[in-house]
């Protein structure tokens, strides 16, 4: 069926609105129209992201119940003769109320009990209640960190992690045996609530959340001792991380926290903040001009979602600077593992879990205090699985996972990247190091001073559309057969193609098998130690390309990241065109 056929039985249906109708109607740009109908929204191996609208191609009402009916029909297939429920919740953005709703009512006309938030909670919230409620599944609405025009639905497995790929497969396949939306069923919110079908949640959960999170904090003695003397000021970005994050802080002590207010309410049109990311720095432009006056010690910022956290801080010449996630999650992994050796508490058979696009100062840091360093495909999901394993195995203890877009967890009740767990880690990292009389800045330069300058970058091509997805996929393939023996001169010595898992030396001419799931990656590994990535973004229609090299300084260091950098854009830019 062609993108106009699509959109005529839209248009014709009984089963859709008028106002739906009427806004297919007025589309006059046939490009435009093309683009909402030529496909249907991918179910993708973590569920629907697309933009608000209407059209098989957008998020909407009918697009998120499909979803949910095919869900539906996977849980009843899986959990035969179990009485089973799934936990939702949603962020601030524009519709996720809505979609929340509809999605539980999908799941009640199909006989299954929903626990539904009052109102917006962070996703680690929602991978949290899965486990604590015993739910069969989850669902989250949300679009992360992306523009307001985005949402999105992602669904999680029992365990509160993102479902597996083996999962995902199973419930795309169901989703995509729906062939009209007359398969899909829904109930009045009054009948499904006299049903005891939808079941809603708040404070209960919260409590038990807070609890945990609090017994993640290391050095109990200093936060009660001298968490009032931390400054901290804190935006929530209009997302859902306001509540949680300050009363996280407020139980543990930290007297010192200064909202932005501008940015304190939930907004799902981020009137402050076009892209609502904490790995923009523009997003803490208000904090950084309150802490002219402020002198805080430490300022960051949650997404809307509040799974990811940025942070700024002072340099040594008196500039704020955003840290990357990378330069975040080095220290994190540092101060954890010093302060668990130091006070004799490192359990046993430790391990420490990172993503292939992320820094390997990560690794030299585990190497130093003898714990393992395990790396998993890009995206937490695969974090999570290796936390399962580890509780299924009882081999190795979960101390810290993180990936380099500014997702970190400690603890093994979240499943999923937690930026209220981070925040008082981050809390706590920053006054222990203040009671030593070093900033935030002054550690992670003394990290650099004993590993060696970590320098990692990312390059984003924005490719929208049918044509974008397909030049993207046409790159990777030109990519992975014919790609040089060298970047500007320098071997390539390893190359690893993760979508049919070999990892292949160069200079050996040996193969090994990646005991990763395939994905549609490559990764290059150069003579001088530096590397890149080269993916496809699964939740935006962008090109992906990591980059890292080590230097002798922080300026050989920056010196050495722009030259591989345009190097390695020339060879990418080839493979496009």
């Amino acid at each position: 069926m062609n993108y106009k056929m699509k959109y005529e039985e839209w248009i014709n249906s009984s089963l859709i609105d008028e106002g739906t109708k009427n806004e297919l109607k007025a589309i006059k740009d046939e490009k435009e129209l093309e683009d909402r109908f030529y496909k249907d929204l991918d179910f993708g191996t973590g569920g629907l992201r697309g933009v608000i609208g209407a059209g098989s191609n957008r998020l909407n009402i009918y697009t998120v119940n499909k979803a949910t009916q095919g869900l539906a029909n996977y849980l009843l297939d899986t959990y035969k003769d179990e009485e089973i429920s799934v936990s939702i919740a949603c962020d601030s953005r524009n519709m996720s109320d809505e979609f929340a709703k509809s999605a539980a009512l999908t799941l009640c006309a199909n006989g299954i009990k929903v626990n539904l938030f009052e109102s917006l909670r962070p996703t680690p919230v929602l991978s949290y209640t899965v486990r604590e409620l015993k739910s069969h599944a989850g669902i989250v609405v949300t679009a992360s960190h992306n523009p307001k025009q985005y949402n999105g639905y992602k669904v999680y497995g029992n365990d509160g992690g993102q479902v597996t790929d083996e999962a995902a497969e199973k419930i795309i396949g169901f989703v995509n045996d729906i062939k009209d939306f007359s398969e899909i069923k829904t109930i009045e919110e009054s009948e499904a609530k006299e049903k005891s079908l939808l079941n809603i949640i708040g404070e209960e959960v919260d409590k038990l959340y807070i609890d945990k999170v609090k017994k993640l904090s290391i050095r109990k003695d200093l936060i009660e001792k001298s968490a009032k003397d931390l400054k901290i000021i804190y935006t929530p970005i209009h997302g859902s991380g306001n509540v949680p994050v300050r009363r996280v802080l407020s139980e543990l002590g930290y007297e010192n926290v200064i909202v932005v207010k501008e940015q304190e309410m939930p907004d799902g049109n981020f009137p402050t903040a076009s892209y609502p990311n904490p790995e923009e720095p523009q997003v803490f432009s208000i904090a950084m001009e309150m802490a002219k006056e402020i002198k805080p010690d430490i300022i960051f910022g949650t997404d809307p979602d509040c799974d990811r956290i940025g942070a700024v801080v002072l340099d040594s010449a008196g500039e704020y600077r955003v840290l990357s996630g990378n330069q975040m999650g080095a220290l994190l992994t540092n101060y954890i593992l010093s302060s668990l050796t130091e006070l004799e508490i490192l359990p046993e058979n430790p391990a420490v879990i990172k993503t292939i696009v992320t820094t390997e100062l990560a690794a030299k840091v585990a190497e130093k205090f003898n714990v393992e360093l395990i790396n998993v495909l890009t995206g937490f999901k695969y974090i999570g699985e290796k936390i399962k394993e580890f509780e299924t195995n009882k081999d190795k203890t979960f101390l810290f996972g993180f990936e380099e877009s500014y997702g970190y967890l400690s603890g093994d009740f979240v499943r999923d990247k937690d930026a209220v767990i981070a925040a008082m880690l981050i809390s706590e990292m920053t006054l222990y190091y203040k009671s030593i009389g070093l900033s935030l800045y002054d550690a992670l330069m003394d990290m650099y001073k004993e590993y060696g300058y970590y320098k990692e970058s990312l390059v984003s091509i924005s490719l929208e559309g049918k044509e974008g997805q397909e030049k993207i996929a046409n790159a990777l393939q030109s990519l992975r057969h014919s790609m040089k023996a060298n970047v500007n001169g320098v071997k390539i010595t390893q190359k690893m193609d993760y979508q049919i898992s070999v990892e292949k030396d160069l200079i050996a001419m040996t193969e090994n098998v990646i005991n990763l799931p395939k994905s549609n990656v490559l990764k290059f590994i150069l003579e001088d130690g530096s590397w890149f990535v080269v993916r496809p973004s699964g939740t935006e229609p962008k090109m992906k390309i990591y980059l890292s090299v080590v230097g002798k300084s922080e300026e050989d260091a920056k010196i050495k990241t722009e030259e591989f950098k345009t190097n390695v854009m020339k060879i990418i830019e080839e493979a496009l065109n």
